[in-house]
């Protein structure tokens, strides 16, 4: 299930959302740059591990910001800067460009911290931005859950085109995050190289932590019909 486009429009150019896309542009030219044996130190000094971090290393604790603009492919890059394109102009329109980049940074610190509890012993580096991009999800799915989402869903390996209310697509994914996750608590932790709980963990945050990163509301406003509850 991939998010092709939404309904609404952002009244404010997103500059914010544009800088973070272009910074993890940057970064990820360089990475494509290295050798892989350079790649490799990269990864493993500025991922975030998370038995470095639990015991404190110096320096360990810098990584869960730098990890967060790293990358481990092109799959892994394009799917994730096209999800902050597609919804991160809206959570930044309510939000305005300083809390939403600050809100973003804590999303993806929140992120970080539940991967680790979740995994504390793990000397894998994690890398990307899913986890900050997760909890912009999260402030999306409450401010806007009447939006529609157009979406491309694999049917027996044919694309089709699906168009969703966005609470319907925020839940099947908050679900399959939720449900991947037990299974990595189960045992198989390797399964997809995919850091389930931070993307739950960072949804959750993005929830909790959008009431204290909106906008002061103003009596003109006018509210779009997708938006089931002012703040």
């Amino acid at each position: 299930m991939f998010p092709l486009t939404d309904t609404i429009r952002s009244r404010s150019t997103p500059f914010v959302t544009w800088l973070l896309i272009l910074l993890n542009g940057i970064v990820f030219m360089r990475e494509l740059a290295l050798p892989p044996e350079r790649l490799e130190q990269l990864v493993f000094a500025m991922g975030l591990v998370p038995a470095r971090l639990m015991h404190d290393a110096a320096g360990a604790w810098t990584t869960i910001i730098s990890s967060m603009f790293l990358h481990g492919g092109w799959m892994h890059f394009v799917g994730n800067m096209w999800t902050l394109y597609i919804f991160g102009d809206n959570v930044e329109d309510r939000m305005g460009p300083a809390r939403y980049l600050a809100f973003y940074l804590l999303g993806g610190v929140a992120a970080g911290l539940a991967h680790c509890l979740t995994d504390p012993q793990s000397a894998v580096p994690l890398i990307g931005a899913s986890g900050a991009i997760s909890a912009v999800l999260g402030a999306y799915f409450v401010l806007y859950p009447r939006a529609r989402v157009i979406t491309l869903v694999p049917v027996l390996f044919l694309p089709y085109m699906f168009e969703l209310p966005a609470v319907t697509f925020f839940v099947i994914w908050f679900v399959t995050q939720l449900l991947s996750g037990m299974v990595s608590l189960a045992g198989a932790r390797a399964a997809g190289g995919v850091a389930w709980w931070a993307h739950v963990g960072g949804f959750v945050a993005g929830m909790v932590l959008l009431p204290l990163f909106l906008k002061p509301r103003k009596r003109y406003r006018q509210f779009y019909p997708d938006e089931y509850w002012p703040w």
